[in-house]
């Protein structure tokens, strides 16, 4: 990576951690990722797509895929060895920064198959699993806010399992995946759980997807273009204070209780003709975190401008959300179908790392 500043360190001082939204072996092996976490990150996401790109791409897997296949495993467990095998790695690698923060960041997140996304039961089983195969402290498991994931989430948390909620559009999402959070704590509490502070959760709320979607409505030359998807973000923080400062959070965090931190996703520009660092330098405040893929993480760290503009101009959000309706763009339908499309995309990709394990496992069988 380019030659950096201090940028990273300086939005950690303002309450805010930056994750990097990527993973491959590379990025282990070589010294990559412990140089970003002297740099400043903070942690580490993956999903479907990204694991897709690194293992059908990359060589570094392929010793291992040929092993997993000799041992007689189908092409889910082939996957699932060589991600926790990286996620593990990762966890260690971040490992220094979860105790040096007492158990509050430093965190590697792995998604349940996405293939479950509707299906509660199996979503829970699977995360469980997953948590035990890791068994790091600092891991979260990745499950969605689909209606099915929503009591999952509950269940995971009172047993104690840190989660982070991916693809979250809407207002309303978010409401109900901070609901099953503050209700899974309390399970866990009622149950006599003792370690409630080493309990983690990021609610994983997307930008720029949002504006893509809403731009695509707006009349030709609308002032209303890009600003719906920082504007949902504000209002989602608006929430995250009025559940997590207020009375209802109170004596959970008394108890030792961490809040549900909010966490932009999709902060790369999708439509070049806007600033290139518009969903990270404009979303930057206390208790968040903002996780980016490398070449908007690089673009930050080079020339970023670290401030407060997260509570900055909450009116003004407020406005251009309510204008979209005069405009005619419904922002539920649009959050709607940006959850179903995202589901979709993870389960093709998922589909796509299937298919490519299975032909790079008989490829590789074939030539020994």
């Amino acid at each position: 990576m380019a030659k950096t500043n201090d940028n990273l360190k300086v939005v950690r001082e303002l309450g805010q951690s930056m994750w990097l939204d990527f993973i491959d072996r590379d990025l282990l092996l070589s010294g990559k990722l412990e140089a970003l976490v002297d740099a400043g990150i903070g942690g580490l996401t993956s999903n479907p797509t990204i694991f897709q790109k690194a293992i059908s791409e990359g060589s570094e897997y392929d010793a291992d895929l040929q092993n997993f296949a000799r041992q007689g495993h189908d092409e889910n467990g082939i996957f699932e060895g060589l991600a926790v095998k990286d996620i593990q790695d990762a966890a260690d690698i971040l490992r220094s920064v979860y105790d040096a923060t007492d158990g509050a960041d430093g965190f590697v997140s792995l998604e349940v198959n996405p293939q479950l996304a509707n299906d509660t039961e199996s979503t829970v089983s699977e995360a469980q699993k997953l948590w035990a195969s890791v068994d790091r402290s600092n891991l979260l498991i990745k499950v969605p806010a689909t209606p099915e994931g929503i009591p999952a989430i509950r269940t995971l948390i009172s047993q104690g399992i840190s989660v982070n909620v991916t693809l979250i559009f809407s207002l309303d999402s978010y409401r109900d995946v901070a609901d099953a959070y503050v209700q899974g704590l309390n399970d866990y509490k009622e149950r006599g759980g003792r370690y409630i502070s080493r309990i983690a959760s990021v609610a994983s709320f997307f930008v720029s997807r949002v504006d893509v979607l809403v731009d695509s409505q707006l009349p030709e030359g609308s002032d209303l273009a890009g600003k719906a998807g920082i504007a949902n973000a504000k209002m989602a923080y608006v929430e995250f204070e009025s559940i997590f400062y207020g009375s209802r959070f109170r004596e959970l965090a008394e108890a030792g209780a961490r809040v549900q931190r909010p966490l932009w996703a999709s902060t790369s520009v999708k439509n070049p003709a806007y600033p290139e660092l518009m969903y990270v330098d404009g979303l930057i405040g206390k208790d968040t975190v903002d996780t980016l893929p490398p070449a908007t993480l690089e673009a930050f760290m080079d020339h970023g401008t670290p401030a407060a503009t997260l509570t900055q101009d909450v009116d003004g959000g407020r406005d251009a959300l309510a204008g979209l309706a005069s405009a005619g763009v419904s922002l539920d339908s649009v959050t709607d179908d940006l959850l179903a499309a995202g589901v979709a995309s993870f389960t093709g990709s998922f589909e796509e790392l299937l298919g490519d394990i299975r032909s790079k496992r008989d490829a590789l069988v074939d030539a020994r």
